[in-house]
């Protein structure tokens, strides 16, 4: 039975390492703030985005770093600690989607990237009421690798499987992958300096686009 999107409220997990840990494959540019600043900037962008997203209720962040953590609360974000031995990325994902369930049984859970500057709420919304037609649903990252989203319906465990080629392990995991145009701002994730240059080019949140002054967007590919 066809569920309406509009009917379903998420709660977002969104991990994120310490800041002195983050981004370690992006360059430092003459303008441009540290690392640590540019994944905060990021961070605080995308959970902006996604508290203003009206299929969204709650974003629950798990962090260990105290300064990260202050300030995504001060947006209206929900902190958790990750758990000592939490087994890296996809153990921190998995407590955060067990807390939530804890508390709110019948909730529906996704994973969200820390790292999704130019997140638009509009975009966000239209991924999360595709989801909302299975059980679990994933949406690619913009290089077709790794995975920005992963989405659980109620009562459905969230299973993540990120890091590296993320892409095929949730497939083959039975998460239906989500296939709609026009969500870029959902897909691109910012590793690499191109990368950051690409959600430049789609539009980044006021606290990247000041992190990354200096950097111009990605030329726009000849016609």
């Amino acid at each position: 039975m066809r569920r309406e999107g509009a009917d379903v409220v998420w709660t977002l997990v969104v991990p994120l390492k310490p800041l002195a840990l983050a981004k370690s494959r992006l360059g430092r540019g003459p303008g441009r703030a540290p690392r640590p600043a540019l994944a905060l900037a990021f961070a605080l962008d995308t959970v902006a985005a996604a508290l203003a997203c009206r299929a969204v209720r709650d974003v629950v962040v798990v962090t260990d770093d105290p300064v990260a953590g202050a300030e995504l609360g001060a947006l209206g974000a929900l902190v958790l600690s990750e758990p000592t031995g939490a087994g890296g990325l996809n153990g921190a994902l998995a407590h955060g989607a067990r807390t939530v369930r804890h508390s709110a049984p019948g909730s529906a859970v996704a994973t969200l990237n820390a790292d999704l500057p130019a997140l638009r709420p509009v975009e966000l919304g239209r991924v999360l009421d595709s989801a909302v037609e299975f059980p679990r649903a994933f949406l690619a990252d913009a290089a077709g690798i790794g995975t920005t989203l992963l989405a659980a319906a109620p009562g459905t465990e969230l299973a993540p499987a990120f890091e590296g080629r993320s892409r095929a392990r949730h497939r083959a995991s039975g998460a239906r992958e989500i296939e709609l145009a026009g969500v870029d701002s959902v897909r691109q994730d910012v590793d690499t300096e191109e990368d950051l240059r690409a959600a430049l080019a789609l539009g980044v949140g006021p606290r990247t686009a000041a992190a990354a002054e200096g950097l111009a967007p990605r030329p726009a590919p000849a016609d």
